[in-house]
């Protein structure tokens, strides 16, 4: 599990794909894919076959990659015991306006979810 600091450290280093991800959930929900879409944030390989690829890690920096998928992908693979999707869909439309993240850190796996307003505002985009 990470820590507090290491929790404030995540956050800081996702904040610049913060818009992206905010943009992709909203996709996902858009197409009616999952009303719960979920990002798996992870530097180990083992998390890598969760979701499909949505930011790779720089090498060098040893940061973060991100995977989108959604909560009924980690039940079919076992990530959540079926027992527990009810209480996680709770947890998950309790903490609305938030990036779900399952975060894989030293073997350990934490759902965590991040207020989507740190993305700052929507970017306008002319045709």
């Amino acid at each position: 599990m990470l820590s507090e600091k290491g929790l404030h450290g995540l956050k800081k280093q996702l904040h610049p794909y913060l818009l992206l991800l905010v943009k992709t959930a909203n996709s996902i929900r858009d197409q009616d894919i999952s009303n719960y879409p979920v990002f798996v944030v992870y530097q180990e390989e083992e998390a890598a076959g969760l979701g499909i690829p949505v930011v790779a890690a720089e090498a060098p920096t040893k940061g973060w990659s991100i995977n989108a998928s959604t909560l009924e992908e980690l039940a079919a693979k076992k990530v959540v015991a079926m027992e527990n999707v009810e209480r996680f869909s709770s947890v998950y439309k309790t903490n609305e306006g938030a990036i779900c993240c399952l975060v894989w850190h030293e073997g350990n796996a934490q759902f965590v979810f991040i207020p989507a307003t740190d993305a700052g505002p929507a970017e306008v985009v002319a045709d």
